[in-house]
C-alpha cells in the first residue's frame, strides 16, 4: 500500500478514498522488492481477470520492474485457468502494455481525473 500511496495518491493526485477498495482483500497481489527486501512495485489481479493497481516507485522505473510484475500476474492468471485478462491503462502507459501483448479497445475515458483506455490480452 505504501507504493500505491506514493504513486497514485501523492504523484498522480488520486483521492485516497478511491485508491483502496473492497477488491484488495480478494485480489492476487504481486510485489517487487529491491535487494534489501523493500517493496518497490506492486500490481493486482482480480478474480474476474482484471489487472490493476500497477505501480512502481519513481526511482525504480525504467528497469523492467513493472514488466516483471505484469509477467507474474499473467502467469498467475494462467494458473487460475483464465484465458483472457483486461486492464484500464493510463494513456501514457499504453505502449508499455502493448509491448506485453495487450490490445486497446473502446474509447478513451477518464478515471480519477486521468485519461485511460481499456486493453485486453488472450492468454
Amino acid at each position: 500500500m505504501r507504493v500505491r500511496e506514493a504513486v497514485f495518491v501523492v504523484e498522480q493526485g488520486v483521492p485516497r478514498a478511491i485508491e483502496r477498495d473492497e477488491w484488495d482483500a480478494r485480489a492476487e497481489h504481486a510485489l517487487a522488492c529491491d535487494d534489501r527486501g523493500r517493496v518497490i512495485g506492486t500490481g493486482r489481479l482480480l478474480p474476474d481477470g482484471h489487472v490493476g493497481r500497477m505501480a512502481v516507485l519513481r526511482e525504480h522505473r525504467g528497469r523492467g520492474v513493472g514488466g516483471r510484475i505484469l509477467t507474474a500476474l499473467l502467469e498467475r492468471a494462467r494458473e487460475l485457468g483464465m484465458t483472457r485478462v483486461v486492464l484500464n491503462a493510463q494513456t501514457h502507459a499504453v505502449s508499455f502494455y502493448a509491448r506485453h501483448g495487450f490490445v486497446a479497445f473502446g474509447d478513451e475515458f477518464t478515471e480519477a481525473g486521468i485519461p485511460h483506455v481499456a486493453m485486453s490480452r488472450k492468454l
